[in-house]
Order: C-alpha cells, then structure tokens, then sequence
C-alpha cells in the first residue's frame, strides 16, 4: 500500500464522525451537555481548612410534586450535589456511592476523595469515546480524608478541578464573582452559608429555596435544614 493511500484513509477517518467535533475541535456533544449544565439549578461549593458546604437553589414544581433531592450523602466523609438533568445527577450519584461503597468494603476505610473524584471523571470520560450522549450535568465532591477538607468539580467531559470555591449551573459566571469577592479562608460555617446563599440569589435576582450540606474537618458530612 502506497503513502498515498494511508494519508487518504487519515483524511476519510478524519470525517467518519462529524457529530464529535465542532468548529476549532469542540466535541459537540459535550457542549451540548454543558449547556444543559448552564440551565440547571445554581449550584456552589466553598471550601476552607476547616470545613466545607454544598449548596443548590431547589426549582419550584407543580403543585403537590415535592421537589427532586439537592445534595447527597455519598459516605460519612463525603457528600455531592450536581447541576443539569436531574436524571443524569442521579445516577453518577449513585456511581459515586457504588464506587465508595466498594472501596469502604475491600479496605474497611473511607475513601480519599481526590480517589472518589478520579474515578467519576474517568466514568465521565468513557461516554466521550463512543457515539453516546455524555452524562448532562456537572457534579461538585465535598469530603474529608487524611489530606484534609477537599472539594472538587467535574464536568460532562470528565475534566476535574480541586479548589475552594466552585459554582455551576445557571448564571454561574454571577454568582462565582460574589464568591471571589466575599471568600475568606477564615471564614466560619455560618458566613460560608450566608456567603453561598447570596451568589445563589444575585445569580438568579430572587430569593430561592437553597439545599445545604456541610463537612466539617472532624465529622461526618450533614445535610442542613433547607432554607
């Protein structure tokens, strides 16, 4: 077989998929997912040395349906929250505590978080390779392990980032900028909470319904009156 032949199956292989990539080498369907992210429920994650929260704007329902679950007990250590198609949010969730759940049996510890926060971005990860729709929603990991108080995000395409302040979800760029603004490493719980609940509202102009969790540095992780 001639160069020429291989350089033209490069070519023809290089159309094969057109649904993957967009225009500068976006994956499209990922953009997709994460515009579903975007008109999700505001979502935050703050971290200090000391302690960490998570919080998501509850959506109004129809009347009598009771609003779908915000933020989730993964193990002791750890909880989790998310932003997109709650459907999607649901099951990582459970992929999630599956995977914490194995590693707390084969080795009678809780899991490290940065571990937890791996493995999701690599299950993440393999709905990118193959022609299916990515998982639509991102997912925010709160917990403590042996390194201390951790929190991380990850996004549909499996990216994953370690930091102290993270939001999603709708008018996310808003509600991040009051974050930075207000964020202090000092900070209590109690200004945490007040600190997330007002980029919650600014992000969204109104004063929603906000689902809270906290872990504490020695504690197990709790999910708060929603108020």
């Amino acid at each position: 077989m001639s160069d020429n032949s291989y350089t033209n199956i490069g070519m023809s292989g290089g159309n094969r998929y057109p649904s993957y990539y967009g225009s500068g080498g976006r994956l499209v369907f990922v953009d997709s997912a994460l515009e579903a992210v975007n008109k999700g429920s505001t979502t935050i994650g703050i971290k200090t040395p000391d302690f960490a929260i998570l919080s998501s704007q509850i959506k109004p329902t129809r009347p009598l349906v009771e609003p779908s679950e915000k933020i989730f007990t993964i193990d002791d250590n750890v909880g989790a929250t998310g932003s997109g198609y709650i459907g999607d949010i649901l099951q990582l969730v459970d992929e999630i505590r599956l995977h914490a759940q194995k590693h707390r049996v084969s080795f009678e510890t809780p899991i490290e978080i940065g571990s937890l926060a791996r493995h999701i971005s690599s299950y993440l990860h393999s709905f990118t390779i193959y022609s299916v729709r990515p998982q639509a929603a991102s997912i925010l990991i709160a917990g403590r392990d042996q390194t201390g108080i951790q929190l991380y995000q990850i996004d549909p395409s499996g990216t994953y980032f370690r930091g102290s302040a993270f939001a999603i979800g709708q008018s996310s760029e808003i509600a991040l900028e009051v974050i930075q603004q207000g964020y202090k490493e000092n900070m209590d719980i109690e200004q945490a909470i007040q600190l997330s609940n007002n980029a919650i509202e600014k992000a969204l102009a109104e004063k929603p319904l906000i689902a809270t969790g906290v872990i504490l540095k020695e504690g197990t992780f709790k999910k708060l009156l929603i108020n």
